[in-house]
């Protein structure tokens, strides 16, 4: 996500915020946003200065937040832009499964791990029902969830006796991913989607 992609979700993640409660706290904005307090509060004086909330003084020093005209118009754009992105991204991301699927086939691979928790993951998963391929667990070293999508989720990759095929899902550290699972397994078993542009 380049930085003015980075800016326009936090602006959507702001303006939904506030017509959703306008008498959210910046701790609460920071906490959905997933950034420090500063950050937040950084972002949501932005807004006010591009003229797209304003701000009221409430009783015992609390602020009331209202999206004007232009937060709406601007939040209008922003979720259009969202949501044209996204359904590119699924397009993108379905094509590419649909490539190393074809190969899992092609090679008689019928045991696929998926490593990296993601979205990624859910369209993957969909994705392998056409190519009669079976999802059997995910790799994902750190996670808490023991389960995910219905399966068990694996923090080391010491468990791989029935897996025919390693198929990388991870979206935030795609080739960080790969280059750990190349440590413990075949190179040559390894899949990696297009759309996630690892360096070999």
């Amino acid at each position: 996500m380049n930085t003015q992609d980075k800016e326009d979700s936090f602006t959507l993640e702001i303006l939904q915020t506030i017509e959703q409660k306008n008498d959210v706290t910046q701790r609460h904005l920071a906490d959905r946003m997933g950034v420090a307090l500063g950050l937040a509060n950084s972002y949501l004086k932005r807004c006010v200065r591009k003229g797209l909330v304003k701000i009221h003084h409430a009783p015992a020093n609390r602020y009331l937040y209202y999206i004007t005209p232009e937060g709406f118009s601007e939040k209008s754009r922003l979720t259009a832009k969202y949501l044209s992105s996204s359904f590119d991204f699924y397009r993108k991301a379905g094509n590419s499964f649909r490539d190393v699927f074809a190969l899992a086939q092609e090679e008689n691979w019928k045991n696929i791990l998926f490593c990296g928790i993601s979205e990624l993951s859910e369209i993957a998963s969909l994705r392998m029902n056409e190519f009669g391929l079976k999802h059997i667990a995910t790799f994902e070293s750190g996670s808490n969830l023991s389960e995910f999508l219905g399966k068990p989720v694996w923090s080391s990759l010491e468990k791989t006796n029935d897996v025919d095929a390693y198929l990388i899902t991870s979206l935030n550290s795609p080739n960080e991913m790969y280059h750990k699972v190349i440590l413990s397994v075949e190179k040559n078993r390894v899949l990696t989607p297009e759309i996630l542009g690892i360096r070999h």
